[in-house]
């Protein structure tokens, strides 16, 4: 088993954010943040993301804290992640409680055409820039109506999007271990009344990084589900310990995984191959198309559909269904592009030459149930022995302003409605 987390721990050291020399792993704090009397007396929530946590892991792989916990207080069948089932978006999605088309990030890679500008969420100076992310992230509205909150190494949580940064922060790496943040974030929690933080966000990248690397099914995935199942538990424990009162835990996912079929991947079709005509973004499991020529999208449209084989879709991105929240319509910074193909899973598209990983996601999580998330939640505030069924992950967002007291100051797409019954009812 030692050996196995090894394995684990060696491949993250390797992974996208680690590729940087010199990484800065100090903490920031920015300087004259306090709590408001009002603050100091709300409750507090941690909001744990386990990146490519599947909904069904903890049980598969016997989770035993994670079942513990969430049996004691909620456990949802799943939670649907929203489209693309993928990392950046769905993190910031959880975190302003709205679609990927209506916050801007709707790939982990993408161009826009306004700006002229790509975004690459390896590029730290895409990461730490603000004006890419639209909406109002969780920290930034607590510290806006006077809450302190932290954050470690949730996605955007170093730029200055939705106008403020968390109170402490640390730029993304992948230099501490689960244990590490552990402490960290019980050291927060050490901190005085006037600067303790009420709300913090935590990210963990193990479990998907060994699903990507070893597949879904494998005794490193189960390893890499045991050390965050672990952290947790450790977690919990130490906050135990400190004694304060109304600490309530979140524990979500981005997205499931899934075992693709990289041995027989789909070809790009060769007309998008004209780079003159058309620009193409592929994620593997979503291929968006853009037609630099509006006149010819519907021709296109009808020759990509002619040619097509059973193994994926060809759609209009105005007739996208609509409960994918990814259409035209929804597209409010226009980054989507005009036409999309959709493989059906577990076939990917992969350039000729390029690699792929053994597992992946992005697919529509309505259709694939293993694209299906997480979302447990224990603590004072809810209400015990508790299993809902399945939502979608933009009702988190309202759900942590209820608990914390903050007033949603411009409208999202999640309702507090669908998760309200959770909660105990306000003495």
């Amino acid at each position: 088993m030692k050996r196995g987390i090894q394995i684990v721990l060696l491949f993250f050291s390797l992974a996208i954010y680690a590729q940087q020399t010199n990484i800065d792993t100090a903490q920031v704090v920015i300087p004259g943040r306090t709590n408001s009397s009002e603050a100091q007396a709300k409750p507090y929530v941690i909001m744990i993301s386990t990146d490519g946590f599947r909904y069904d892991y903890a049980k598969k792989y016997n989770a035993e804290n994670l079942l513990k916990l969430s049996s004691e207080g909620i456990q949802a069948e799943a939670m649907i992640p929203s489209y693309p089932s993928i990392t950046f978006p769905n993190h910031w999605s959880l975190i302003t409680g709205l679609y990927p088309s209506h916050h801007g990030l709707i790939d982990n890679f993408f161009y826009d055409y306004k700006r002229k500008e790509t975004y690459a969420m390896s590029n730290k100076k895409n990461a730490e820039d603000g004006s890419w992310y639209g909406g109002t992230p969780l920290w930034a509205l607590a510290e806006k109506q006077g809450m302190v909150s932290a954050s470690l190494m949730w996605v955007g949580s170093a730029s200055d999007a939705g106008g403020m940064r968390p109170s402490y922060y640390y730029p993304y790496h992948e230099k501490f271990k689960p244990s590490e943040k552990v402490e960290k974030v019980v050291n927060w929690l050490k901190l005085p009344v006037e600067t303790r933080p009420h709300f913090i966000s935590l990210y963990f990248p193990e479990v998907d990084g060994s699903g990507h690397h070893y597949g879904p099914d494998t005794h490193e995935t189960e390893t890499a589900v045991h050390l965050i199942d672990q952290a947790i538990g450790d977690l919990v424990q130490k906050v135990k310990d400190l004694g304060l009162k109304n600490v309530n835990f979140i524990f979500v996912s981005d997205h499931g995984m899934i075992k693709v079929d990289g041995g027989t991947p789909l070809e790009i079709p060769a007309v998008l191959l004209d780079k003159n005509r058309f620009d193409y973004y592929n994620s593997q499991t979503l291929l968006r198309v853009y037609v630099k020529n509006p006149a010819e999208v519907k021709a296109v449209y009808k020759q990509l559909k002619s040619g097509k084989t059973n193994d994926y879709e060809v759609y209009l991105d105005k007739k996208l269904p609509k409960y994918l929240h990814f259409a035209t319509r929804d597209d409010r910074y226009d980054r989507i592009g005009q036409i999309l193909l959709i493989p059906k899973a577990p076939k990917i598209f992969l350039e000729k030459g390029k690699k792929t990983s053994v597992g992946k996601h992005g697919y529509n999580p309505k259709i694939v149930p293993e694209m299906k998330a997480t979302f447990y939640a224990w603590g004072p505030e809810f209400k015990s022995n508790i299993v809902v069924d399945e939502f979608s992950n933009v009702n988190v967002y309202p759900l942590v302003t209820e608990i914390l007291g903050l007033k949603i100051e411009q409208p999202v797409d999640g309702k507090l409605k669908v998760l309200k019954e959770i909660l105990k009812e306000k003495q």
